[in-house]
């Protein structure tokens, strides 16, 4: 269930009163990156606020700067957004509106309220004053407005180089609002555009732009994080004396923010060129990329997102609450099979014959549509290494050790009873005898086995390669640290061990290991070595209120 929030109750007060028939939404990201996490809040409930009132939901990207974007990220932006499932109406760019944005721009012009400044920015930026003190006019505040429409048509003709000039509102230099100390509205950049190529040598400010597009687009609600609600007196000032004949109402909520987490795309893009991380959908990251080839279910992420709805303040969160909503999902979807991430292998020396169907096991227990698959048993076994203790154990060691006996699932009892190492010492081979009157554990409730572990026969597992991930940052470091001395050396560990076979793996299928975890087959698998990722663990200490234990 989706908490009810605040904007919620605008929306439906706005469509009672008849001011708005419809909801019209839109999520706008600039093009300079991946998504992330921390998006999808916006993204998702940008959608379903429209859907759910009948209204529309439109995609635009704010591609007003073509020094850092690249048609790579709208593509790759779009891909994320219909993983997620959130499907536009229509697709926009704010490029689109160039056209309009300078004629509403002239408007300013001609008005009056907008001039062409050429101090240089680093002399703009002398003259804003800061909270305490007001800023100083500049020199070219009160240039004819014939003559700012004389430069700011040489602008966009082309007539001056990169930060010659720029075009500037004529606001207030005394306003306790930084954002309406004369803002630059346009600043030159010979650059060509993904979009528009070498049609534009000037290009509109975010603070422009912005409103302006959500006003050609009828937007009704434009739903924005916390740090714009400063530059909503901007946003307003904008569509009034630009003459927009459609008003939108911005609001702003609490932005998603994941503790411990690199969502930054500065600081992601430093860690891919860096090789740190295996590109921007490294299963590390945050980014939805990473989180889709890691093999999260999209389903959770809009669990997550509607569990904690819109709120009107800022604060981080767990991400191991969001991998709780992933093991909700995945336990529910996910078929169960064996694997052995750092395989340990056994011999049973009282085993005589061929390899043997002991059962037909069940891909998932809580629901027999999922089919079943047979479960092999024979001389030489796989048990992961971690089940075997060759020193004398204490009396809470629940697993194999000399002496004690264990119970292999769906199998039989063996007891250890030596075993050799290899040249540094390592447990090589573990030899075991087997009590075949305890098939699948049936019968002998007097004998209590030390445990239950999982195995793989030998001559038909399949090998192949497992992927565990950490945290990319450690959470125990200082955050004040440089994001390079925070990095976690230990955050990606690669195993090569053996899975059931017989079972096909296609690029995002996703299984329950027995006692490792949840897995996702790697867009890097082939047919004969499948890879897989670990999306989440089977457990976690996190307790989220009113949850119920899963079972």
């Amino acid at each position: 269930m989706e908490n009810k929030h605040f904007i919620r109750t605008i929306i439906e007060n706005d469509l009672k009163s008849g001011k708005h028939e419809r909801p019209i939404t839109r999520f706008p990201p600039e093009p300079n990156g991946f998504l992330h996490l921390g998006h999808a809040r916006a993204i998702i409930m940008n959608h379903n606020l429209a859907k759910d009132y009948r209204g529309t939901f439109n995609l635009r990207f704010d591609d007003t700067n073509p020094l850092t974007e690249d048609a790579l990220f709208v593509e790759g932006m779009k891909e994320d957004i219909a993983w997620l499932g959130c499907h536009w109406d229509n697709l926009f760019f704010a490029s689109d509106y160039f056209e309009e944005m300078y004629e509403r721009a002239m408007v300013l012009v001609k008005k009056g309220k907008a001039y062409v400044c050429d101090l240089s920015a680093e002399d703009i930026k002398a003259t804003r004053g800061d909270l305490t003190t007001p800023g100083t006019d500049s020199p070219y505040r009160d240039r004819r407005v014939e003559e700012n429409i004389r430069l700011f048509e040489a602008m966009r003709a082309g007539a001056f180089e990169d930060g010659a000039c720029v075009l500037r509102a004529k606001i207030d230099m005394a306003s306790p609002n930084m954002n309406m100390r004369d803002p630059v509205i346009y600043r030159i950049q010979h650059s060509s555009h993904h979009n528009t190529k070498d049609a534009w040598c000037i290009y509109p400010m975010y603070d422009f732009a912005h409103p302006l597009e959500d006003a050609i687009e009828g937007i009704t609600h434009s739903l924005c994080t916390l740090e714009f609600e400063d530059h909503r007196p901007i946003y307003d000032w904008y569509v009034e004396h630009c003459e927009m004949p459609k008003v939108p109402r911005q609001i702003e909520f609490g932005k998603l923010i994941i503790a411990h987490q690199v969502t930054g795309k500065r600081f992601i893009r430093q860690l891919v060129e860096a090789g740190v991380v295996d590109g921007w959908d490294d299963p590390r990251l945050i980014t939805l990329s990473g989180l889709r080839r890691r093999g999260v279910p999209p389903e959770a992420i809009h669990r997550f997102v509607q569990a904690l709805g819109l709120p009107k303040t800022e604060g981080e969160t767990d991400v191991e609450m969001f991998n709780e909503y992933v093991r909700d999902v995945m336990h529910a979807t996910a078929p169960r099979i064996h694997a052995v991430l750092d395989p340990l292998k056994v011999v049973i020396t009282n085993y005589e014959g061929d390899v043997e169907t002991v059962m037909n096991a069940p891909f998932h227990k809580d629901d027999e549509t999922f089919g079943a698959r047979p479960v092999h048993f024979g001389r030489e076994l796989y048990i992961e290494r971690s089940d075997f203790l060759p020193d004398k154990p204490d009396k809470h060691w629940k697993r194999l050790s000399l002496g004690l006996e264990v119970r292999l699932m769906h199998a039989y009892f063996i007891r250890a009873e030596s075993f050799d190492t290899d040249d540094r010492g390592q447990v090589e081979t573990v030899y075991c005898t087997y009590d075949k009157r305890t098939k699948s554990g049936s019968g002998f409730k007097e004998r209590k086995p030390n445990g239950t572990i999982h195995f793989l026969e030998a001559t038909s597992a399949k090998t192949a390669t497992f992927h565990l991930f950490e945290n990319l940052v450690d959470p125990d470091k200082d955050d004040s640290l440089p994001l390079e001395a925070r990095l976690n050396p230990h955050s990606k560990q690669a195993f090569s061990g053996f899975v059931e076979a017989g079972v096909p793996f296609e690029e995002g299928d996703a299984f329950q290991f027995t006692r490792n975890g949840y897995f996702a087959v790697d867009r890097d698998a082939s047919e004969d070595r499948p890879v897989f990722n670990r999306v989440v663990a089977l457990k976690s200490s996190f307790k989220a209120p009113g949850r119920k234990k899963r079972t």
